[in-house]
């Protein structure tokens, strides 16, 4: 099909492979959700008369629109349609407060605002059919979106992703599997880009985008089930409340290929369980929304590498500096930085923070630095230690929260752990953890048991049980808000 051979291309835009795959397939489904189905036909029309529609009202390619809201076929209709008409949509997350939304809106200098009521009328708002459209010229570089940092490290900052990087996205479509025949289960929001990693390759190859509004584990099994759902993108604490439901072995998922996950860490034993019950391959990726670092891991393949976040990704160059933005030697941990052709143009209206964000080689290449601490291990395959900013130092030693929770988490009581650095005055600061336990748990028995099993610096100074950890919309731990909470109330 001519859409497919288009991915080969140096680049493209969805914008031109979804009309071929309305000239080629028109009735195929290309977007589903709560039972309503949009056709690859239907879609090409609609995109058509969104983008008549912002011309209409004077919003020219290379300007911003904001969108805010929960995960509908309005919001992919209209991010669609800005995109055929070269308007940059700046993605806003619904859960923010207010003040944070005005200031995401005010910051990506939005001409218009979209939120859930006014998507709901978008049919009105589009107006009637028209003539086909010609998108404008889009170059490479031009922005495709802003996505807002997520904030939990601080204030979030506009990462515009630029057009080539998302075609890159959409040109490791077919290393995936994916094609005009598969149904692309998504249960995260559409304005992560946790989602859209898997939303824009499914529609480049012409496939089907089946969405769910607020995650139950129980409903998608249910509806992977009912519409044979071929791939899916899911967080890792989404595969371990699916993985723990009783009936989960009762359903039939053997329409699978790809289960692929990204965006917190995914713990050893629970990518065995998932690569041991639910048919097709499980991927874990391993990047941020910035971009540059990219490593693949195929769990199947290497069942012996789990507790790593695979090999860097075809075409990314991945390194690991010290602080002083020296590469490290072999075997020893440093941050990770990367190097690809999907990389984030910079962060908007902050070129200080943009060039903080970079890290140059020697011939004056340019990379983007992850915040992560990593090593490498004589195959290739990157571990992570923990973050840059999360690293607890402790009487002069680096101590990596990871290495401590994964201890805890080989005790078969622990569900959900995570460590934080807090502040002691002996120390400096002290490894502290906070659990989610089986009932019955005594926290001083499990703090015994992981300290027998760490190294002196890294002994737990204490240990909390919590009734949940808490998480942002796609699963990253919310260490901030902990240390914030419990400083006052610990004595170290």
């Amino acid at each position: 099909m001519a859409a497919v051979q288009a991915i080969s291309r140096p680049f493209g835009t969805l914008g031109a492979l979804v009309r071929a795959h309305a000239l080629e397939a028109p009735r195929r489904i290309a977007l589903s959700h709560g039972g309503r189905r949009v056709s690859y036909a239907e879609l090409d029309v609609s995109m058509d008369r969104i983008a008549a529609a912002l011309r209409r009202d004077g919003i020219g390619a290379g300007e911003r629109i904001a969108l805010c809201g929960v995960n509908s076929i309005e919001y992919a209709l209209l991010f669609l349609g800005a995109l055929r008409a070269g308007v940059v949509c700046a993605l806003v997350p619904p859960g923010v407060t207010g003040a944070a939304r005005a200031a995401m809106v005010a910051d990506a200098n939005a001409r218009q605002f979209f939120d859930d009521a006014r998507l709901a009328a978008l049919g009105d708002w589009m107006g009637t059919p028209g003539a086909v459209l010609e998108e404008p010229d889009i170059r490479p570089g031009s922005a495709f979106n802003i996505i807002y940092s997520s904030g939990t490290t601080g204030a979030p900052k506009g990462i515009v992703q630029p057009h080539s990087m998302r075609w890159a996205h959409m040109q490791r479509g077919p290393t995936y599997h994916y094609d005009g025949d598969s149904v692309t289960l998504l249960a995260t929001p559409l304005y992560s880009n946790t989602t859209l990693v898997s939303f824009f390759p499914t529609l480049a190859m012409g496939g089907t985008v089946l969405m769910m509004g607020k995650f139950d584990a129980a409903a998608y099994l249910a509806l992977a089930q009912a519409e044979r759902a071929t791939h899916t993108m899911l967080v890792p604490v989404q595969y371990q409340r699916i993985m723990a439901l009783p009936g989960f072995d009762a359903h039939d998922l053997s329409s699978f290929r790809m289960k692929l996950s990204t965006s917190a860490p995914f713990p050893a034993a629970l990518k065995r369980d998932v690569i041991g019950r639910w048919p097709g391959e499980l991927v874990e990726y391993y990047g941020m929304t910035e971009g540059g670092a990219t490593c693949v891991l195929w769990c199947n393949r290497h069942p012996d590498k789990l507790d790593t976040v695979g090999r860097p990704a075809a075409g990314v160059e991945v390194r690991l500096v010290d602080e002083e933005g020296r590469e490290v030697p072999q075997g020893h941990a440093g941050e990770v930085v990367g190097h690809s052709g999907a990389m984030m143009t910079g962060y908007h209206n902050r070129p200080a923070d943009t060039a903080e964000a970079e890290w140059f080689d020697g011939a004056g290449r340019r990379y983007i630095r992850t915040g992560d601490i990593g090593r490498f291990d004589e195959d290739g395959f990157l571990t992570l230690v923990g973050r840059r900013k999360d690293m607890i130092i402790s009487g002069g030693f680096n101590v990596y929260p990871s290495d401590i929770e994964a201890v805890l988490r080989a005790h078969e009581a622990v569900l959900d752990a995570t460590v934080v650095g807090m502040p002691s005055q002996r120390w400096g600061e002290s490894p502290v953890a906070f659990v989610v336990a089986k009932a019955g748990t005594a926290p001083s028995t499990l703090l015994d048991w992981a300290n027998q099993r760490l190294g002196k610096v890294q002994r737990l100074a204490a240990l909390e049980l919590v009734a949940e950890l808490p998480r942002s919309a796609i699963g990253k731990v919310l260490k901030r808000e902990l240390r914030e909470a419990w400083q006052g109330r610990l004595q170290l």
